[in-house]
């Protein structure tokens, strides 16, 4: 993203998120660390935000909370647990969640781009927005969390279903405003834990369930 030194991403590029007062308080002062990093920083700049850019706060109805990009070059694309198409083989933490979507509802898409689930209102936000290239949760303490629990209150004035995988996600659950919302929580999906009561949790087909009953259209999670 190609915002000056000290300047907050403008509100255009980021719709109606652009408000959060995350991007006056805080956002300078992180952005200003990044620019001092003298190691290289994935993803890129241009995709730093793209899960606020491609799920606006208006289309969010379902929030997926993972926890930092992979750090390894060439993967991470700004959505939480998503990679570049052609990424192959899969990080084994959407592996994981590839194995329970085919359990859970028969079908998984063919990349591991996670770009349409965002586009119908998956909201999938990392708890850190940058990591260093190497260094899983590098950027863990930089001040990202701030952002995540601005993005938790402010979804949740209205109806929103809400994915925690993982103690880290689910400790910032304390951010939501009451409401009749859907509120999952299972282990993560990484390959320490994904045995330990995320297979088998069917965390898809129940937020489907949730959105029909709503009368909100379901989400294609095949796509």
């Amino acid at each position: 993203m190609s915002t000056a030194a000290g300047s907050a991403p403008s509100a255009p590029q980021l719709g109606d998120w652009g408000d959060l007062a995350f991007f006056s308080q805080d956002w300078p002062a992180i952005k200003a660390q990044l620019d001092a990093e003298p190691r290289a920083i994935l993803p890129p700049n241009s995709v730093r935000f793209a899960a606020l850019k491609l799920t606006p706060l208006n289309n969010t109805r379902v929030v997926i909370l993972g926890q930092d990009p992979y750090p390894t070059p060439g993967h991470a694309n700004g959505l939480a647990f998503s990679v570049a198409p052609d990424v192959r083989p899969l990080p084994r933490s959407l592996s994981n969640i590839y194995k329970e979507l085919q359990e859970d509802i028969g079908a998984h898409p063919a990349t591991g781009d996670l770009q349409n689930w965002a586009r119908q209102g998956v909201l999938l936000l990392n708890t850190a927005l940058s990591v260093p290239s190497g260094e899983a949760n590098g950027h863990k303490d930089l001040g990202w969390e701030k952002l995540v629990q601005q993005v938790l209150a402010r979804t949740s004035q209205r109806p929103t279903a809400y994915v925690f995988w993982g103690k880290q996600a689910q400790r910032l659950e304390k951010h939501l405003h009451p409401g009749d919302h859907l509120i999952l929580r299972t282990a993560h999906p990484s390959p320490l834990s994904a045995h330990r009561g995320f297979f088998g949790s069917g965390v898809f087909s129940k937020i489907n369930s949730w959105l029909a009953a709503r009368g909100s259209q379901p989400i294609d999670w095949t796509i």
